[in-house]
């Protein structure tokens, strides 16, 4: 198999009133796995303005990013994928969540806050295997090639 440059991605950790904020990227129910909003960093675009424009159109929110708290990667030895996922600290400045919200790329159907008990006793199923450490944490956290799951 050929190798495939891996892709890159910015995702947001928000927390709210101790809440994070997760999203559910499959279109029409395909998965119940819930991840950090963000998406692919466009080439010639600052990582903060990409994942201020991908928290916008998946949530509709208006983000301040901050540091970064994960590096994340995920990988699919039978196809190549490889993608590398750079989490930041962010902080809403402006909207709030709202049920009528639609993603124009149609990728997020959902969006909801979850606590970090939630989380932790596996109410939900989320990736990457490290997010509540590196949400809930300080610093910046480290997670090497994670099997990519739908």
């Amino acid at each position: 198999m050929a190798a495939r440059t891996p892709r890159i991605a910015v995702r947001a950790l928000i927390l709210e009133a101790d809440r994070l904020l997760l999203v559910n990227a499959f279109p029409s129910g395909k998965s119940d796995l819930w991840c950090a909003p963000g998406g692919g960093v466009e080439s010639g675009t600052s990582l903060p303005n990409n994942l201020m424009r991908e928290v916008h159109e998946e949530c509709g929110l208006q983000v301040a990013v901050g540091a970064p708290a994960l590096v994340n990667e995920f990988h699919d030895s039978r196809s190549g994928f490889h993608q590398v996922d750079l989490f930041f600290r962010c902080t809403i400045v402006a909207g709030a969540l709202d049920a009528a919200w639609r993603d124009p790329e149609g990728v997020v159907t959902e969006r909801r806050f979850f606590s970090r008990a939630d989380l932790e006793a596996g109410r939900i199923r989320f990736k990457p295997d490290s997010l509540v450490s590196a949400a809930w944490g300080t610093g910046l956290h480290y997670d090497p090639l994670e099997p990519l799951v739908l």
